[in-house]
Parts: C-alpha cells; structure tokens; sequence
C-alpha cells in the first residue's frame, strides 16, 4: 500500500476544497511547528479500531459514528464535550440493548474543523467575500479580514483538539463510562416518549448489573464494564495539516495519521487521481469513503482498489448519503459493484447530507422524518441484497439545539431561531439523536431475529 509513497506525494496532485494562503511563509512556519508537535492519536489505537470495524464488516458489531457537523473555536467547552459523548453513550446503550452486539463509537471531535463548501464565495447584502471554511481555515464573522485563510488556525485547532481527546480519554477511562452508570446519564433528558422507552432500558441494565454484581462481576473485576473504547474521526480535507501530524508507526515501520484515529475522504474530493485520495491512500487508518449519488460502479471499484489494494476488512468504510427516497436509486448498483469485486468494506448510513432544505423561515435544516425515512431505505436495501447495514454516521451535539425539524419535541420552522447555533450544517440535538438510535436498534434487532429465524433458532 505504501510502496512509493511519502505523506507529501498529495502536493502534486490536483487539489479542491483547498485554501490558498497568500501569506505562504506563515504556512511553512506552522508546518514545521505542528511536525514538531506530538501525534494527537497513536497507531496502536488506530489499529485497534481496523480490528474492531473488520468485526463490523463481518456483522459481529455495529458502528456508531457521530459529532459537530464543524467543530468551533468559540463554541468549544468541557460541557459541550462531556454532553456530546453522553449521548454517544445513551445511543449505544439502546443499540447494544437492541441489537444484541457490542457498538464501535467514533466520535466526530478532535479534528473535525474544515468544511467542504458548494461554492468558493458568498454574497450577502450585495457583498462577496470568500465563504467560510470552518475555523481551521478562516473566521465565520462575514468581513474581509476574517475570511482571509490563516495558518496559524491549524495551531489552534490542534490545541483544542488535544484538549479534547485528553477530556475524552478521561471519560472513556475514569469511571464516567461505567455502565453501572447507565441512569445517571439520563439526567438532564426529560422528553417523551424517548426519554420512557430510555429509562425502562436503563432499568433492566441496572437489573442485570445488581445480578452480576451478586455473582462478584463487577467493574474492577471486569475491565469492560467500566470504560469504553472511544474513537476520534474527521474529514481529511486541509491536508498541510494532515501531512504535518503523520508519523511513522514505531511498530511497523508503517506511515499514519496522528490527526486522528478514522478518517474519511468527502463526496467533493475523492477524484481517484486527486490529492485528498493520495494521501489517504497511504496512511495506515481506517478510511471512511462517502458515497454520494454521483458515485458509479467504476468510481467505486477503482477507488476500493486504490485505498485498499490489499482488501482487508477494517480498512475501508464507505458512508452512503443519498437522501431520503433517492437510496434505492443509487445503492443497490454500489453493493453489487463492491459485491463483483469481493471487497471487504464497511456499509454505513449518513441521512444527514442528503436532506438538507432551506426552510420557509430562510433556516438550513434538516427534517428528521427525512433523516428517518433514509435510515430505513438503507436497512431495507441491505436486507433485499443480503448484505450488511454495518453503522449509521449522524450529525449531533449534546445540546438542546433547535437546527433540525421533527422529532419528539416536534420543533417547527419557527422554532428553529430559538437555539439555532451552528456554524455550518443543522445537528440532531439529544433527544433525536436518542429517537433514532431507538429506530436502529428496532432494525438491527428484526434483523437479528431474522438471521436467527433462518439459522433454524
């Protein structure tokens, strides 16, 4: 896979989504800065992840993959970190409970700054300026200063990144993931029916854990029932950043991403002879791949082929984002074109970036009977193929946000300005986030019994 490869060959490469920076010795002074910084991951942990998403390929676990849609300087807080991975936590409770299979959880966090944008500029009373990258790149304020790219944003975002993995970490490790916490970790969360259908959950996992706390299993005696594995992902979008942090794995010899332990490659920059797929192409990590509906058969074949020559499972997960009524249209062809090359991969659903709408209050939103209804179109497709619906990749926060409309709290287009606070797309907030991990523990568990029904249980 690297034979031939250096982490700077993606320099000769076409690129998109790229800034250019004019001041270009400012760049090179941070480049050398962050090469000189400690990786934010290591490559034992990345590995382990492969291990763990190859169990996923196989349909022994499930991926549960979700965060900022863009991390921001100013909205950055312990709080927001901690809430965030509660829900993570909450999800993948109901989805271990229902589906009967351990959860991988891969946080959007720790690295997710940059955004791919449909246009390079934005006009806004008769103004042009550059449009807003995310705040690895450039300022969201709408002035000229702020939307010049700067350098010295990747310093930033690489400090705040490890003081999130450090609080992350903390948590994953330090008690706060313990399942004998499973109420606890409601508080805060009242609304209904979500919030019942959670509680009765929590409630037979604490039954089960007064059992086998009888029986002398208990979270110091049983290692995994007090801490969780907890990943980091993000698109690998500004890649002078990228490159810096990539270090050569002691272990192996091997060259990988110290941005972050999985990351994927966007449906605006994977040009198989583009610079972000070389790149990734190199690096040891699991690789995300979205799919959108431009992507072909041939498109897909030859980037499997190119970022996962050797076909090992782990390495390669391709994120379908179709949007709502449009996935039987496009994914049945992928399946069948992974399906001709006996390629190991990872299926998973993104239902947020193919239902983006403007509202009628002039808000981005995303509805979430869409996101829903997408989430079940995928299931259903894999159940008609026969193949695996291996994770879902949400968009969401911890906050109570009011950005998407739906869900338990029904909040309307009205609503949307009462707590609309992101920079770039619209997040799921809390409850229905919980809301659906419910609906995807209902898929997984049906096709569950099925497969057992099948197996003659």
């Amino acid at each position: 896979m690297t034979k031939g490869w250096s982490k700077a060959d993606w320099r000769a490469k076409p690129r998109v989504q790229m800034p250019d920076y004019p001041d270009q010795a400012a760049l090179h002074a941070v480049e050398a800065q962050l090469a000189k910084y400690p990786p934010l991951v290591f490559a034992g942990e990345a590995r382990k992840l492969r291990t763990q998403l190859a169990e996923v390929a196989a349909g022994r676990a499930f991926l549960l993959q979700g965060g900022d849609c863009a991390e921001s300087f100013a909205e950055f807080s312990a709080d927001n970190i901690r809430d965030t991975f509660k829900v993570m936590l909450q999800m993948a409770v109901v989805l271990t409970w229902g589906a009967k299979l351990p959860v991988i959880k891969v946080g959007r966090v720790a690295g997710q700054f940059a955004k791919p944008r449909s246009a390079p500029t934005e006009v806004m009373d008769g103004v042009e300026l550059p449009s807003y990258r995310g705040d690895i790149i450039n300022g969201f304020d709408f002035t000229e200063a702020a939307r010049v790219p700067d350098p010295a944003r990747m310093l930033q975002a690489y400090t705040q990144a490890a003081a999130s993995l450090n609080l992350l970490r903390a948590f994953s490790t330090g008690g706060y993931a313990d399942i004998h916490r499973v109420q606890s970790w409601i508080a805060g969360f009242t609304e209904e029916p979500a919030s019942a259908r959670y509680k009765d959950v929590a409630t037979r996992i604490q039954d089960a854990m007064d059992f086998m706390t009888a029986a002398g299993v208990t979270s110091e005696t049983a290692h995994e029932l007090g801490a969780v594995d907890f990943y980091t992902s993000h698109e690998a979008l500004l890649l002078e950043y990228e490159e810096a942090l990539a270090r050569i794995d002691s272990t192996t010899g091997l060259p990988v991403a110290g941005s972050g332990h999985m990351i994927w490659i966007g449906d605006r920059t994977r040009q198989p002879d583009g610079a972000h797929v070389e790149f990734c192409r190199g690096v040891q990590n699991p690789i995300g791949l979205k799919c959108g509906p431009s992507t072909t058969a041939e498109d897909l074949k030859v980037l499997m082929a190119r970022l996962n020559p050797g076909n090992e499972p782990g390495r390669l997960t391709l994120i379908a984002r179709f949007g709502a009524g449009k996935v039987g249209d496009h994914l049945p062809r992928l399946i069948r074109a992974v399906q001709e090359e006996g390629a190991q991969v990872v299926w998973s659903c993104d239902p947020m970036h193919g239902n983006t709408i403007k509202s009628a209050s002039g808000y981005k939103t995303r509805p979430f009977e869409s996101v829903l209804r997408e989430v079940r179109e995928f299931f259903a497709i894999h159940k008609a193929e026969g193949t695996i619906p291996g994770g879902v990749h949400f968009e969401m926060t911890g906050r109570d946000v009011t950005e998407c409309t739906g869900g338990v709290r029904a909040v309307t287009d009205e609503d949307l300005s009462d707590r609309y606070h992101t920079a770039c797309d619209p997040r799921l907030n809390a409850s229905q986030s919980l809301e659906l991990a419910f609906l995807v523990a209902e898929e997984l568990n049906a096709r569950r019994s099925a497969n057992r029904r099948a197996a003659g249980f």
